[in-house]
């Protein structure tokens, strides 16, 4: 393992692409210090993006309890998700990288093309029971860069007393058509259809993206006849009054508080909203989004993953490597996920999580057919793609173009 200093430096480019892939998530502020280590030092430093667990915490207690279980002292420091990304990238032009970086998914590819991180080869990290189809958002080149604590994604929330006074089953919706068909039955009932995030940031991207990949479109080609059918769906859907206007400047925030007023029969959110849901005051579900022709679209993974940034003394990395192997072990996993609300990266932790709890079933359900916004070796191309899909279902849905012209921009544009 070369010394950090020899590798590539974190280019301009590389500070942009983070700029966009840590967008959608904030946590709040956290702060901390990057001390420098000795090489023989019985100190390990490990950086999470979870500031909103202090130290009397089950997390940081973990964090303590694999540290003793290695034989070292662990200090861990809390930072805010997009702050952590630009923090690692200085450490690493510093050559003071932590020893553990729990990452946001689709940083980890611009933190791996940067240098900054080891691949599994090199650190030894075993990654043979995560499922596949997460594994890859942390994959670039062919090589695999850590391993996910767990994942979250998107599915449509219903309000069962608005599905029933509009006479829907909801196990009729099995597709777009299905689905399109009880939005109407909800309009003549009086009531409102669907609400999700469309804004114009990395947030409306993914939303958009179940879909645009349910519609079996790529991210490559933008403008295909699959892409155009997805955004002519929602601009359908405006348009008809199935989904209000406010969906161009939603957040998931407040496209969730519109749903929260019980007024709505769908929206579209995340596995971090159940506690929110239990709330609500009203009978609710959860359904995979379908995909145009049946089945559960792949949605996009949010979560993070475990990495080892580069070292300039590589005795470290048997340490390190113990350090991730307790985090991510199967009892581990099963804690931590319970604690964010994650459905567990490895299908025997996601059956123990079902047993214990039937409601996350249609989550595990939606997260073995989810997929990385990194994945298909996009890597760092992936946020300027984003960006002209944002900006494409934007076009589209203010009516300033036809979703055909809308895409067909975008694809130019992200070429």
């Amino acid at each position: 393992m070369s010394n950090f200093s020899r590798r590539r430096r974190p280019t301009a480019a590389a500070l942009t692409a983070l700029a966009v892939a840590t967008s959608i998530t904030a946590c709040g502020s956290g702060s901390g210090s990057s001390d420098t280590k000795g090489a023989d030092s019985g100190t390990y430093t490990i950086w999470d993006p979870y500031p909103q667990f202090d130290k009397s915490s089950a997390w940081a207690k973990l964090l303590d309890a694999c540290g003793t279980k290695a034989g070292v002292k662990v200090k861990r420091t809390a930072f805010d998700t997009s702050d952590l990304a630009n923090k690692a990238l200085l450490a690493a032009q510093q050559d003071n990288s932590a020893d553990v970086l729990i990452v946001d998914n689709p940083v980890v590819s611009t933190l791996a093309e940067a240098g900054v991180l080891t691949t599994t080869d090199d650190n030894k990290l075993d990654t043979s029971k995560v499922d596949p189809n997460l594994l890859a958002a942390g994959q670039a080149g062919g090589k695999t860069y850590g391993t996910p604590i767990g994942a979250n994604t998107l599915a449509l929330y219903y309000n069962k007393e608005v599905l029933k006074e509009a006479g829907v089953d909801i196990a009729s919706v099995k597709d777009w058509k299905s689905l399109t068909a009880a939005l109407a039955k909800v309009k003549k009932a009086g009531k409102k259809g669907v609400t999700f995030s469309a804004i114009g940031t990395e947030e409306g991207s993914f939303q958009f993206l179940p879909w645009f990949w349910g519609s079996g479109a790529k991210l490559t080609e933008l403008d295909s006849a699959q892409g155009v059918s997805a955004l002519s769906l929602w601009q359908d859907w405006l348009k008809k009054g199935y989904a209000p206007n406010s969906v161009i400047n939603n957040t998931q925030t407040t496209s969730w508080q519109e749903f929260a007023s019980g007024d709505y029969a769908f929206a579209e959110n995340g596995t971090w909203q159940l506690a929110n849901a239990k709330k609500a005051g009203f009978d609710y579900g959860v359904l995979p989004i379908p995909g145009a022709a049946g089945g559960s679209a792949a949605a996009p993974t949010g979560g993070e993953f475990v990495t080892l940034p580069a070292q300039g003394d590589s005795g470290r990395y048997a340490t390190s490597q113990k350090l991730v192997s307790c985090l991510t072990s199967s009892q581990n996993l099963y804690d931590t996920d319970t604690i964010l609300s994650y459905v567990a990266p490895t299908g025997e932790v996601q059956d123990k999580q079902v047993a214990a709890n039937a409601e996350l079933k249609p989550w595990a359900d939606a997260v073995k057919a989810a997929k990385g916004r990194t994945s298909d070796d996009l890597g760092t191309k992936y946020p300027k793609i984003s960006e002209q899909l944002w900006k494409a279902v934007q076009s589209a849905l203010s009516g300033a173009a036809s979703p055909e012209d809308a895409l067909g921009k975008a694809q130019s544009a992200a070429k």
